[in-house]
């Protein structure tokens, strides 16, 4: 697993801008395709730069062939709409952490980044009910209550084959060729989709359902840590070195009260087992693409291990937050002032947010893009 892992930093960092060896590649590939459109089309570190060669909007293939290379497709699953909404919500990756490395943007800057690799990702079940009209006893729920329990539709995405045949149970094996996938997979993940952005199951999704300038969440298990004192942590200062303290220097010292109550109350910090937890990343700004690796650069440091499973989703707060809340509030975004009513459902939308390939990024958009797709420079000031 090491010696894969430095193969594909080294990969990466062979292709970055800042090596002669870089260059060298890049020179020849932008003699055969262009990676950025001009600026009079989009503008620089917009999420516009990425598909240039292919429409982001083209939907998977709907082959009724249950096979890994063709999606199953359900007649009873509604056809997907092409066009986004200030509601749309599509559905995450499953990415494995190879390691860090030095990413040299465009303009000069010295970024480091997290390189990570998508395992093989496939549409494994689509998940959709709707809130209960009704309590047990029959009751009716009132429209406000009825409001809270909104309809949940999700996708479960299976990922990294398993070349094995144990770790994997019949039921799950059999849950996975209903879904036309005929390898084993190691892990499934749920993500919470709207209903435009259903994908049919077995699509294989690409790195390219990201792109770069844009912002993603990424959550993983953070480091185990084991059992370890409230100044590891907590964070604690600790009592004091002398005067009356003897054995307990890194203690917290009293945790109750006095008679009344007379006990401890439940969460209150204490020693304990570290680590080993889930833990999100928010806005990330995805920096480049390989689309022939499956590789997603992102910005900054990711926790847990090298070779631990990561869960990409497009960025909450930046993009779909932000849709939904102008839509709500009727301001349009980027300071263009109060709606009026007559604007289109995009115009609230982030600026590049309708170029995002809806409702997912494939491997069939991947083989009519180049192998290299990054970030453009920042915007001078």
């Amino acid at each position: 697993m090491r010696n894969t892992n430095k193969a594909l930093i080294a990969q990466a960092q062979a292709c970055m801008p800042g090596s002669s060896n870089g260059m060298r590649i890049l020179t020849a590939r932008m003699a055969t395709a262009s990676l950025r459109p001009s600026t009079s089309i989009a503008k620089p570190n917009s999420i516009r730069l990425i598909h240039t060669t292919q429409s982001a909007n083209a939907t998977p293939s709907t082959s009724s062939a249950a096979t890994n290379e063709s999606p199953v497709v359900d007649p009873t699953t509604p056809t997907p709409s092409p066009r986004w909404t200030p509601a749309s919500r599509r559905v995450g990756l499953i990415a494995k952490k190879v390691g860090m490395t030095t990413y040299f943007a465009p303009d000069g800057r010295r970024l480091a980044a997290t390189v990570l690799q998508v395992s093989s990702n496939q549409i494994s079940a689509q998940i959709g009910f709707s809130a209960p009209a009704t309590t047990p006893n029959g009751q009716p729920i009132s429209p406000t209550k009825l409001a809270a329990r909104m309809a949940y539709t999700a996708l479960q995405v299976a990922a990294t084959d398993s070349y094995s045949n144990r770790g994997i149970s019949k039921a799950e094996r059999g849950h996975l060729q209903r879904a036309g996938i005929t390898s084993d997979k190691k892990i499934l993940h749920e993500f919470k989709v709207t209903k435009d952005a259903i994908v049919p199951l077995g699509t294989k999704l690409s790195a390219v359902h990201f792109v770069p300038g844009q912002k993603v969440d990424a959550q993983s298990k953070t480091r185990g840590k084991g059992f370890q004192g409230v100044m590891k942590r907590h964070g604690f200062r600790g009592l004091r070195a002398s005067h009356g303290t003897s054995l307990a220097h890194r203690s917290h010292g009293s945790t109750g009260q006095n008679q009344d109550p007379g006990r401890v109350f439940p969460g209150k910090k204490m020693a304990g087992r570290k680590g080993g937890r889930l833990s999100t990343m928010q806005n990330l700004e995805v920096l480049r693409i390989d689309t022939v690796n499956d590789l997603v650069i992102v910005q900054g440091n990711l926790p847990g291990p090298e070779g631990g499973h990561v869960f990409l989703s497009d960025a909450k707060k930046a993009l779909v937050a932000r849709a939904s809340n102008a839509f709500r509030s009727g301001k349009l975004p980027d300071h263009q002032g109060m709606a009026t009513g007559e604007e289109a459902a995009t115009a609230y939308l982030p600026q590049g947010v309708v170029d995002l390939p809806f409702p997912a990024g494939t491997d069939q958009m991947a083989k009519g893009l180049p192998q290299v797709i990054e970030v453009g420079p920042k915007e001078s000031s």
